[in-house]
């Protein structure tokens, strides 16, 4: 089992730039891959990024191609996601997700953290 903790949420101005992070503990980091979601007032959870378990490859929602990247380092057992160029469709509430299989699958995602708000102000 992965216990996954995510941080760096917070209130910022549209166009801004935000990097979240997500540690994980518990079994082998690199054994999972990993993902973003997130779910905003009122709405379904939806995929945001993933990566694969040694970082080579990544998928994104068409919503944030071009503007987030997802990222990690399983040397501090640790996904990023920069987000650039941030609008007020993009407030959330950001999960992180670990999963064993293919990456660009979300029903491979069955471990999540608490989640992290991010508020983007117009």
């Amino acid at each position: 089992q992965v216990q996954l903790v995510e941080s760096g949420g917070g209130l910022v101005q549209a166009g801004d730039s935000l990097t979240l992070s997500c540690a994980a503990s518990g079994r082998t980091f690199s054994d999972y891959a990993m993902a973003w979601f997130r779910q905003a007032p009122g709405k379904e959870r939806e995929f945001v990024a993933a990566i694969n378990w040694s970082g080579s490859s990544t998928y994104y929602a068409d919503s944030v191609k071009g503007r987030f990247t997802i990222s990690r380092d399983n040397a501090k057992n640790t996904v990023y996601l920069q987000m650039t160029s941030l609008k007020p469709e993009d407030t959330a509430v950001y999960y992180c997700a670990a999963g064993t299989g293919s990456y660009y699958r979300r029903s491979v995602y069955v471990h999540w953290g608490q989640g992290t708000q991010v508020t983007v102000s117009s």
